[in-house]
């Protein structure tokens, strides 16, 4: 999957406010490491913004894919693979990449692993 940014230097960002619970920046700021919360937040929006932006258009390659685990789509989704609508209920699989995104997978797509 492509991405969708380039990483700027803090200096090139739009400052914007955001109100967490304590327990939650806390959590993050735990989860972070050296990296600081603010930028794993960043990651966390954009892996969610280019997941959302998964469409017909925008697949990827089957040597992407590390895992798979088998589910049921709980809304209309398009393979990543194939571009093939996923029907809400409809039985799928999730695919792990290379970059540690989960993405839907329609079942067959991937063949034999």
């Amino acid at each position: 999957m492509q991405t969708l940014h380039q990483p700027l230097s803090t200096t090139e960002m739009e400052v914007t406010s955001i109100r967490l619970e304590r327990e939650l920046k806390e959590k993050l700021k735990a989860l972070s490491g050296n990296q600081g919360y603010q930028a794993l937040i960043r990651d966390v929006l954009w892996n969610f913004i280019e997941t959302q932006s998964a469409n017909a258009k925008s697949q990827i390659d089957r040597s992407e894919i590390r895992a798979t685990v088998p589910a049921t789509a709980a809304q209309e989704q398009y393979c990543m693979l194939t571009g093939k609508l996923i029907q809400a209920q409809e039985s799928m699989l999730l695919g792990l990449t290379a970059k540690g995104v989960l993405v839907p997978l329609s079942i067959g797509s991937i063949g034999s692993f």
